[in-house]
């Protein structure tokens, strides 16, 4: 079973320091992750808060591609609504040639950041027919010699992209960042595999995954198996492990509720197409559910032998082909994040490999 490691660049925003200190610690961290054994390397993409820090992803993952020999490279997601989807398919094709026989895993996703969508000047509410409309550009261009599109948002003239990508089945590894049931709609009909980066218990991804075997049966597609991201601590000791856990876990989730604005109903009520995050951001400024330690209670932290048992349930939970684990966040010092990211990859990812749960 492959097992991917991701880079966040998070600037905790209660103990900000230098952008460029996160950026030399996280890209340290990012150049253990081929000779510890991780099939792939991934990047986030997000714009104008500390949250995380990587508003070019391919961009990004080029660097990390001329730094390595084999390592897989994977977006966690690019955000197609914010992009003009015909530069977004150049991107790739000139990661793909850097790449050469590398595989590349091409997540996507619509957004759910208001300050994201306002400092790009792009209507948060038409999220999803723009998300629709770019993946159907993004392919075309990737596996037609020419193309064209007429849609609403987006109009292309017959054209080529050059250069043309070294491989024509880059759509075969194409994921959507699915959130909720209704999501599982618009990737499945574009042929796109779940790519699960958790904001709710597992059981309730394995509703949406359900969800989305459903949507692909209705639209003719095959469903793939997911991809489940999980932040990671791993230590020694149990002790060890709850304190950390309890410290940069927690810090991450309360990030995360600050940049979406999870405690802030009101937005996702008035923008249409985010009636799940409505509900979900509704139960969380009442504090019914999600409050900012859900993370630390579902993910992937303890001693070596509990953190294979957590990744052993994820995979029965949601039927995971794939892992991938955050190592750094919530502020959490550089060494920490490698201590814990080598005693995974001595201990944890060998095991993981070798059952190929």
């Amino acid at each position: 079973m492959k097992v991917g490691a991701s880079i966040f660049c998070q600037n905790f925003y209660r103990t900000q320091r230098p952008d460029p200190d996160i950026y030399r610690e996280d890209l340290a961290l990012a150049d253990l992750a081929e000779p510890l054994g991780f099939d792939s390397i991934w990047a986030v993409e997000h714009h104008f808060s500390p949250y995380t820090m990587i508003p070019d992803v391919t961009q990004f993952l080029s660097y990390l591609c001329g730094r390595t020999k084999r390592i897989g490279l994977a977006t966690m997601v690019i955000v197609l609504p914010w992009h003009d989807p015909v530069r977004v398919a150049e991107e790739i094709a000139m990661l793909d040639l850097f790449a050469r026989d590398r595989e590349l895993t091409l997540g996507f996703g619509r957004g759910s950041g208001r300050i994201e969508y306002e400092g790009l000047r792009i209507p948060m509410s038409e999220s999803r027919e723009r998300f629709a409309e770019a993946a159907e550009v993004v392919k075309l261009a990737l596996t037609r010699e020419r193309f064209s599109f007429n849609g609403q948002f987006y109009k292309v003239p017959e054209m080529t992209i050059r250069p043309r990508p070294l491989h024509n089945n880059l759509t075969e590894r194409f994921y959507g960042a699915i959130v909720s049931p209704e999501s599982g709609d618009i990737m499945a009909k574009a042929g796109m595999g779940m790519l699960i980066i958790p904001q709710k218990p597992w059981s309730e991804h394995a509703k949406d995954y359900q969800a989305y075997l459903g949507s692909c049966r209705k639209f003719g597609q095959k469903g793939k198996r997911p991809i489940a991201v999980t932040w990671v601590y791993c230590a020694r000791d149990e002790k060890s492990a709850e304190i950390g856990r309890d410290k940069w876990m927690a810090n991450y989730g309360e990030s995360a509720l600050v940049h979406y604005e999870y405690n802030e109903p009101e937005h996702f009520k008035a923008t249409k197409g985010y009636e799940f995050h409505a509900k979900m951001a509704e139960a969380m400024s009442s504090g019914k559910s999600g409050d900012a330690t859900l993370l630390g209670r579902t993910q992937c932290f303890g001693t070596p032998e509990r953190c294979l048992e957590v990744l052993r349930e994820i995979r029965q939970t949601v039927d995971a082909e794939e892992f991938v684990g955050v190592f750094k966040y919530g502020g959490m010092p550089l060494e920490e994040a490698e201590r814990s990211m080598k005693l995974f990859a001595a201990e944890v990812l060998p095991k993981v490999h070798a059952e190929n749960f």
